[in-house]
This record gives C-alpha cells, structure tokens and sequence, in this order.
C-alpha cells in the first residue's frame, strides 16, 4: 500500500496528496469533471468533505490495481481526512477512493449521453463492415420511403417494406479496422502510416497537432445531409495491440479517452471493429459499457453471425471476452442483438437449423436476418453507400427496421 503524501503549495493554500486511485474511478473522474466544468482538484475535496460528513456504512471498493495518482488540497483537509481514515479503520486509498465515488454518484452526467454501438466479432467475413456501414446510414438517412413496395425477389417482410425513415441523427462511423474495409467501401483512403490518425490520439496524444473532429469526412448523400461523417482507417493500425502493451495509461480506456472530445457533436458513434480479441477490442468493448444515468440498451454490441457452425463458435469466443472485462472492470457491456447476416436458404439444413438456433437463443434477440443479396455488394464494387446506391432495396428496409428497434430498445 502506497500511503498517502502531501507536499505544500507555494503560498500555503494548497497542499499536494499523492495517493493510488483505481484506473476507472481516475477516468470517470476525469471525464465527469470536464463534462459539469468542475476542476478535477475541486471534486476530489468535494467529495472528501462528502466522505467525512457521511455517517452511514460505505461499501468497500476494489482497489487492487490501484495506480498512482495526484491532486491539491485546501490546506488542513489532507490532515483532517487521514484523522476520519484512522477512526474508521479504512486505508487510505480506500478512503480516497470511497470520497471519489461519493462525488461521482452525487453528480451524474448528463442524460443525453451520445450513443455508442460497437459492431463486433472476431470471426472475419460474416458482414461486420456492411452493418456498420448501413446500420450508421440508416440513423443518419431522413428521407420519407415508399410505404408500399413491390416485394422484392422472394418477398420482402411487409413490415420491413412499410418501414419509414425516422429522423435523421448525427452519425459518426469509425474504422476502426486496420484492414480499412469500411473506408475503402465508402470511397474513402485510410490514413497513411506515421500521419495523425485515431491510433495517433489513443497511443501519442502529446503528438496530436489537430482535434480529432478535424480527421473526419462527410459521407456524402442528400439522404444524410450532412449528418453522417466517418472516421476513416489508419494505416498503422495494426501495430495498435501492441502499442497498447506500452502503453502508460489505463489501456482499456485508450479508445474512449480519444473519442470523448467527439461526443459533444455526434448522437451516436459506429464502431466497425476489427476481427481479433486483442487489446484493441478490449478498448472497443470498454467504450460500449453502459455509463452512469444512461438508460439500458442505449449502448452496446450489435454481433453479426453466419448461419453456420464456426460463427457460433467465435460468438462464443467474443461473449468469454466480454464477460472477463465486465468482471474485471465491474462494468455492464450489454449484447443489444444479433443480426444473422448473409442469409441463403438455398444452402439447406445448416443455414436454416444454424438460423434457428440463433432466433432460438432469445437472448440477446435477433433484430433481423439479412439475406445475401446483390445490391450490397454492387455498392460496395462502385464505392457507394448502400442507401444512396439502392435506397428502397430489401436490405435498406430490414436495416432501418434495425435501427428503429435500437431506438426503441
């Protein structure tokens, strides 16, 4: 145990307590405090006065794994504070971390928490790239649908062809694959090794000349208006792991701690994640955690699956993963469904018993099953995005259908 030390300011005012603090309650901290403009310095003795005035029994908080941490004092309270440590027979950083939460939970962010959905699996091919893209499309897209189609080929569902487009959001779309396949699909280049990048504010933030808002483009589209932007790959993405393994901070926050000066202009962010179970991922499924005063199934993961057999077997892969860094980290990642991708029923038995299975699960649901169809991937081949490319497709209406369940959820 590392005991808490306090050094005087100039002047007198002020005196330094370097203790330990659990690496969530520092970053929750940190973001709370910028979030209701308070100095991290002032909630910190906030919530030490909160702590000695509180008569009642305080839970005890997982401390193991502390790291280092520093702020200011007025003076008098770092003595007064390891008095009320002693009395109660708390350590410390026990204590410290006690008051932090204390001040946490007395000053909940704001409700209108920006929305971040995580497209993820670590089995490559089953469509994470096209949900993404399409599922981020469909929330930004405000444009009336023709309310009575003609059924597609095979015959569109008729609730999926009466859907209508709801107001348009805006959208953030972040490849955040190394592959560069979303950027790619959308005309875009992703970001040569060595310039700034997403990978640049994760790993380097001393390096950072630009906001990150500044790295995005508008995907073009009268159907987004000027709602839906990406931001695109990065070619050096794939040294992202282990860069992470060096990384000083607290790794599982890397990504959030990036993408939270986005926040402020986007409703939502899409995450198109790369196949693999990584400390990338770790980062991804960290920032899908569902936050303090944040209603349940705003955010989350969106799992595309194949109809088949090794798809159940990486599913099973992703939700071990998801469920360790929910234990270690005490933290709520919540699976809002499944979309089987891909769908042909001509494939027989496995396609069709493989489909049920999923729908049979229960939970997380099935929000749709997408069949494999050509217009796809013919926006794919001309660079287009898919509700620009064929905006009444089957795909487009079960994707919006997609969308309005999130909503809703």
């Amino acid at each position: 145990m590392l005991p808490c030390m306090s050094s005087p300011l100039q002047g007198g005012e002020r005196e330094k307590l370097v203790s330990k603090l659990p690496a969530n309650l520092q970053y929750e901290l940190k973001i709370r405090a910028a979030q209701l403009d308070v100095a991290m310095q002032d909630a910190v003795a906030a919530g030490i006065e909160t702590w000695r005035a509180c008569t009642d029994p305080l839970p005890q908080i997982n401390t193991a794994g502390a790291e280092s941490f520093g702020t200011y004092l007025p003076e008098g309270l770092y003595d007064a504070f390891k008095d009320d440590c002693r009395t109660r027979e708390v350590s410390y950083i026990q204590g410290l971390a006690q008051a932090v939460a204390l001040w946490l939970s007395e000053h909940p962010a704001d409700a209108s928490v920006t929305r971040r959905l995580v497209v993820c699996n670590q089995k490559g091919g089953v469509g994470k790239t096209a949900i993404s893209s399409s599922l981020a499309q469909a929330m930004a897209e405000h444009a009336p649908v023709n309310r009575s189609p003609a059924p597609a080929k095979g015959g569109a569902p008729a609730d999926l062809a009466a859907d209508a487009a709801a107001a348009g959001q805006r959208v953030l779309l972040v490849d955040f694959d190394p592959q560069g396949h979303l950027s790619h699909q959308l005309g875009f280049k992703a970001i040569p090794a060595g310039e700034e990048s997403l990978i640049t504010h994760m790993l380097h933030r001393e390096q950072v000349k630009h906001e990150l808002i500044d790295l995005t483009s508008p995907v073009e589209g009268e159907r987004f208006g000027g709602r839906l932007r990406i931001l695109p790959a990065a070619f050096d993405a794939f040294l992202l792991d282990s860069g992470l393994t060096m990384f000083r901070g607290p790794r599982h926050a890397a990504l959030e701690r990036a993408l939270a000066p986005l926040e402020e202009h986007f409703d939502i962010i899409v995450i198109d994640s790369p196949p693999s179970l990584g400390l990338a991922m770790d980062s991804a499924l960290y920032y899908a955690r569902q936050r303090e005063a944040e209603r349940p199934g705003s955010s989350g993961l969106v799992i595309p699956v194949e109809a088949e057999d090794t798809s159940a077997q990486a599913y099973g892969m992703l939700i071990q993963q998801t469920e360790a860094l929910a234990r270690d980290f005490d933290i709520v990642i919540e699976q809002l469904g499944l979309v089987v991708n891909k769908f042909d029923p001509r494939r027989g038995f496995i396609a069709t018993s493989s489909r049920d299975k999923w729908i049979a699960l229960g939970t997380p649901p099935v929000l749709s099953v997408v069949h494999d169809l050509k217009e796809q991937r013919e926006a794919v081949r001309v660079q287009k995005p898919l509700f620009v490319y064929a905006p009444d497709c089957e795909q487009t209406h079960q994707m919006r259908a997609i969308a309005r369940k999130l909503r809703t959820s």
